[in-house]
């Protein structure tokens, strides 16, 4: 009898684990239905994908810059997040910040960079404490167009009061305001600096005035991986300083065949000149020196004044202390091969001729001018039977009031 009670008890214990798990299962049930409670109960935590979601998904190829990157959990908070960029074989990692309920995380720069590899690693704690950690990878889209922004001046140069800062893009810019917002012009001491943009391909930035001598000025190019046409980036992550030297502005009168050169405010001499003949007038108003040339070639054919036999109503081979003061020709140079016309005549083609020698001289007026002139001195023509340069016509923006000016910046 003992046996056989021995089985009973053992088979009435049996039955009541069996109810036991079966209860257990049950109540677990309903748990899963609310939240995975048997995985909790079995000791199997919740995939790691279901606790730190991750934007873009993990493997994701081909991604675009603007998609944006979020790390984000359902429940809980985050912990950490570290995310490093594999770009040209150099890892960076990427500054970001979780939020302040700790639910989510996001980057500093929203933009995400071209061909480039995202490595993600995350910890979050559930909202019963318990600890998961994930990692995702993806990576970016690898264009097949660029694009590069050309500045003037040049990098560490000295230049004249009357610089304008010009960037030329090397394709059409239909995204105005996503390029301009990359590109920063700054100074010191500061001075309030406004952009224009003249077409698709140029924009141009200055103060409301000439800087003053002694500004330090920096142009911070930040265009890589910026999208400024459709499918078309930016490479370039540079940047560019210039000194603005002494004040130098020289008025030119056209019609009185005088230049008088200012320096710092003070007149230091007053030199005799030719300008445009009254057939090929020079231009009037505000130009900068974007070019200095100890000796160039001057063809008229290259710019308009033509033979009926196609060539150039001029070619000169060597002419001497060239200044270019627009992109359509104009020239202040020295000149050899006119006589007794200087303060007296205007015989040009349009450009200021200064007397000069063969081969030039530093003690002629043009030698002596262009010894103590820098790109990005000012020249003002007036008195010409000519229209006033057109602002885009080289450095020309000093020829636009300052409203007009900011008017066309694409950031209002």
């Amino acid at each position: 009898m003992r046996h056989v009670q021995g089985r009973a008890r053992r088979a009435r214990v049996a039955v009541a684990a069996v109810v036991t798990w079966a209860g257990l299962l049950a109540g677990a049930a309903g748990c899963t239905a609310e939240g995975g409670g048997l995985d909790r109960m079995l000791g199997k935590a919740p995939a790691a994908a279901d606790t730190i979601r991750v934007t873009p998904a993990d493997g994701t190829k081909g991604v675009r810059p603007g998609a944006g990157l979020r790390v984000a959990v359902p429940d809980g908070r985050l912990e950490s997040v570290k995310v490093v960029r594999s770009q040209d074989a150099q890892e960076t990692a990427v500054p970001g910040r979780i939020s302040a309920d700790g639910r989510s995380w996001r980057p500093d720069d929203d933009r995400l960079a071209l061909a480039a590899r995202y490595t993600v690693d995350a910890v979050a704690l559930d909202a019963d404490g318990d600890r998961a950690a994930r990692r995702t990878t993806f990576t970016t889209q690898v264009p097949e167009e660029r694009f590069v922004g050309y500045v003037t001046p040049e990098n560490r140069s000295t230049v004249g009061t009357g610089m304008i800062v010009s960037l030329e893009f090397s394709r059409e810019i239909a995204n105005r305001a996503a390029v301009e917002r990359a590109v920063r012009v700054t100074a010191v001491p500061d001075v309030e600096i406004r952009a224009h943009w003249f077409h698709d391909g140029r924009l141009d930035f200055r103060p409301r005035r000439y800087w003053k001598p002694g500004t330090e000025v920096t142009v911070d190019l930040r265009l890589r991986d910026v999208e400024g046409a459709p499918g078309v980036y930016g490479v370039q992550d540079k940047k560019v300083t210039f000194t603005v030297g002494r004040s130098q502005v020289s008025l030119v009168d056209a019609a009185r065949h005088t230049m008088k050169v200012h320096r710092d405010g003070d007149l230091i001499a007053t030199v005799p000149i030719t300008a445009g003949a009254p057939r090929t007038t020079t231009y009037n108003g505000k130009m900068v020196v974007t070019e200095m040339l100890e000796l160039t070639r001057m063809n008229g054919a290259t710019v308009g004044f033509k033979k009926k036999n196609g060539k150039g109503e001029y070619d000169i081979p060597d002419v001497p202390h060239a200044m270019r003061l627009t992109e359509s020709g104009t020239f202040l140079h020295g000149n050899y091969w006119a006589d007794d016309v200087f303060g007296r005549e205007n015989v040009s083609h349009g450009c200021v001729g200064l007397r000069d020698v063969k081969g030039g001289a530093s003690d002629t007026p043009a030698g002596w001018f262009f010894d103590r002139s820098l790109v990005g001195d000012v020249v003002e023509v007036v008195h010409s039977k000519d229209k006033q340069v057109a602002p885009d016509n080289g450095l020309g923006g000093w020829n636009m009031g300052w409203r007009e000016w900011k008017e066309g910046s694409a950031l209002g």
